[in-house]
């Protein structure tokens, strides 16, 4: 891998991270100004009570989250409040952060695509879109928080993080998360890799290539390419132990966070989900999984043996809804994420849902809530202390 400098970054620089998980930060280059795909309709409201959602447990009070200790599915919302730990705390151990830049003409994955225009419906597959597509180079960067003493002689547990900032692009939010969690010992002292998508949205993107693929492809990347660099530049090793592994994202991000584990359960077996596009949006199309991310909860998760997949999920009420373009019947956010939760809840999986009320996409009041929680809960039954 050629091109990639470190640079040692302040924990307290500025810009956007919980915003950036959107999958709306900055990406290197900039060739072709790509045409916007057909506006969304407004999102209608959905009611907690609609036909095929789940029994909600409603979780009372403003800023109240889903208890830690209980799996299944609950109701949050309207009113919300930013989690204590976002807050500054100079009493506690402050992590580093760190970034390098990858050159996609060092990646034997991703050469990089992209697209002047959104795509056409197939009229001989409505199930996909014709797109034409170019050669674009892109750079990514990645953030690495790296824990205040960690002990860089063992193998550190750690969570990929999609969407991740561009260079010099920070905030501390997340950071300042970890530190607090970390120092209550309420999650394992941990590395989080924030990993830039390589540009562009949806169909013919690259972006969407990586994350609404329906294959072990984005993961396989990641481990082969990305987490090398990431043990080299920041001098730490990472662990191979899938139980000390989690990956987050939103919208497309959720959904590859979910492939990521799925394909490979052998290396990743937490998932934090939030608006999670189980849609479907997968491009090229593939006839083995034809619905693309919709199918997961179609047939794929009620076909397969239960995996070692523990899942933090979430779905504003207000979530996404776009049956214009493809006319499928499988673009309906939170639709999708109801039949996620029932599939997830038949076949015994570890599973906690949260069902977010006037709330939109990827809705940072509720991220800025949740966000500990979730992270508590994912990581539950973990050992806390510095590996030796």
């Amino acid at each position: 891998m050629t091109n990639m400098q470190p640079v040692r970054i302040a924990l307290l620089a500025h810009c956007l991270l919980l915003g950036t998980m959107a999958g709306s930060q900055e990406t290197t280059p900039a060739a072709p100004v790509a045409v916007a795909p057909p506006a969304r309709p407004t999102p209608p409201t959905r009611a907690p009570d609609m036909p095929g959602a789940p029994a909600f447990r409603a979780v009372p009070g403003k800023g109240a989250n889903a208890p830690i200790n209980k799996n299944g599915d609950f109701l949050i919302g309207p009113d919300y409040s930013p989690a204590p730990e976002l807050e500054p705390k100079t009493f506690i151990p402050q992590g580093e952060v760190w970034q390098f830049v990858m050159d996609s003409k060092s990646s034997k994955f991703y050469p990089g695509i992209a697209r002047k225009v959104f795509g056409t419906v197939d009229p001989n597959n409505p199930r996909t879109l014709i797109v034409e597509t170019h050669a674009q180079p892109y750079q990514r960067t990645i953030t690495v928080y790296v824990p205040s003493r960690l002990n860089r002689r063992a193998a550190a547990p750690f969570m990929v993080v999609h969407d991740g900032p561009a260079l010099d692009k920070l905030d501390p939010a997340l950071p300042r998360i970890l530190d607090t969690l970390i120092a209550q010992k309420r999650i394992p002292p941990m590395v989080a890799v924030m990993i830039q998508n390589g540009g562009g949205d949806a169909q013919g993107s690259q972006r969407g290539l990586e994350y609404d693929t329906m294959s072990g492809k984005f993961a396989e990347f990641i481990e082969a390419e990305v987490l090398p660099a990431v043990e080299h530049h920041a001098k730490l090793m990472l662990t191979r132990n899938p139980k000390g592994r989690a990956v987050m994202g939103c919208s497309s991000g959720a959904a590859a966070a979910l492939s990521m584990a799925w394909y490979h359960p052998e290396w990743y077996s937490r998932v934090i989900s939030y608006s999670g596009t189980y849609v479907n949006q997968q491009w090229p199309f593939n006839p083995q999984t034809p619905g693309g991310a919709w199918g997961y909860h179609e047939s794929i998760i009620a076909n397969a043996e239960r995996k070692p997949i523990r899942i933090w999920m979430h779905v504003g009420d207000r979530d996404l809804f776009n049956p214009n373009v493809m006319r499928d019947d499988m673009h309906d956010w939170v639709v999708a994420n109801h039949r996620m939760a029932k599939v997830l809840k038949d076949k015994g999986y570890d599973y906690q849902y949260s069902y977010a009320l006037d709330s939109g996409h990827c809705d940072k009041k509720v991220r800025e809530q949740t966000l500990p929680q979730a992270l508590e809960w994912a990581w539950r039954g973990y050992p806390t202390r510095n590996p030796r």
